[in-house]
């Protein structure tokens, strides 16, 4: 018998606020033509004056709840992965767990832009297993509009708000192998950080400042890496591409999801595509696509599901998982 950790629920969340290809084309010199056939973004959410990423992390994470059929009370590990935190600190993952009603567990943050999910399902599931903790969320949510220079065009039309959450839970297992949450491939290159960055900080500049990109650069080795990381979860384990039910991939930008499916063999109708309705929202984006499988009834118990993210840092990794 081992510990094996499973999903027992899935949410979601999106401001009111909608900001379409129209709206920016008011702002910038841009159209929704342009936008759409070179990221396939039609619209994403903005957070309201005064609604923080803990706000949108507590909503999501609620609705996982729900799903699992569990109460705050039955968690006792909260990772959230976030770019846009409320502070410096405490860590946001702690107003969540205050927003919540947890009782006495452990909730930190975790950050890999939008390779942040994965890397804090990675973690949370790694100390499920150890028998740290029992029942754990895993969050990704972000205010990512707030970083964002509304004068560049380059990164503007690419980002949204939005949050997504996990609830997973570790048991004594002896079933199959292929059970639960599989295996993890998650890999950074900080020689890379300059593609995809923040030009602000605490210790260097003491502001905020705004996201700045590379935008050719990061697509050459976003659909390289990503690829990689892929068949390295696939090798582990001994399956391929048609043994996968869905692609959930980061929902960064649609050529990107597109040359990946492509380089790895799984069709088009088994790629999950959220981005044309929230654009890339950063950590969140692989829990609000994974979400929208399950709630729409396209991701069903027992299906096989491949996740990948690449994000500043410059990160990248995949994660198997069954439902």
């Amino acid at each position: 018998m081992t510990r094996r950790s499973f999903i027992r629920g899935t949410g979601g969340y999106l401001p009111e606020k909608v900001l379409t290809n129209e709206d920016l084309s008011t702002m910038l010199d841009t159209s929704d033509e342009w936008i759409r056939e070179r990221t396939g973004i039609q619209k994403r959410h903005v957070a309201a004056d005064g609604e923080l990423t803990s706000d949108i992390a507590t909503a999501a994470a609620r609705q996982a709840l729900d799903a699992a059929g569990m109460t705050a009370q039955d968690i006792d590990l909260i990772v959230l992965a976030t770019t846009t935190p409320d502070q410096t600190f405490p860590a946001t993952a702690t107003a969540v767990q205050a927003k919540l009603g947890c009782g006495p567990s452990a909730a930190f943050d975790v950050q890999a832009v939008c390779s942040g999910f994965l890397f804090g399902l990675a973690t949370a599931d790694s100390m499920l297993k150890q028998g740290l903790f029992n029942r754990a969320l895993v969050i990704g949510a972000e205010t990512f509009t707030r970083i964002l220079d509304w004068s560049d065009r380059g990164t503007a039309v690419l980002f949204g708000d939005g949050g997504g959450a996990v609830v997973i839970e570790a048991v004594e297992w002896d079933g199959a192998a292929d059970a639960g949450i599989i295996t993890h491939h998650i890999r950074t290159d900080g020689t890379k950080s300059d593609l995809l960055y923040v030009d602000g900080g605490v210790s260097s500049t003491g502001t905020i400042g705004h996201v700045r990109m590379e935008g050719n650069r990061v697509f050459k080795h976003a659909v390289t890496n990503i690829s990689s990381a892929i068949q390295a979860v696939l090798d582990e384990t001994g399956l391929t591409a048609e043994d996968i039910d869905w692609f959930v991939p980061h929902q960064a930008n649609k050529r990107i999801l597109d040359g990946v499916a492509r380089k790895i063999g799984i069709p088009e109708e088994k790629v999950v595509i959220t981005v044309d309705q929230h654009a890339n929202t950063s950590a969140a984006s692989i829990p609000l696509a994974l979400n929208h499988a399950v709630r729409s009834g396209r991701a069903k118990k027992g299906d096989l599901i491949l996740s990948e993210a690449m994000g500043g840092g410059f990160s990248w990794g995949a994660s198997l998982f069954r439902l």
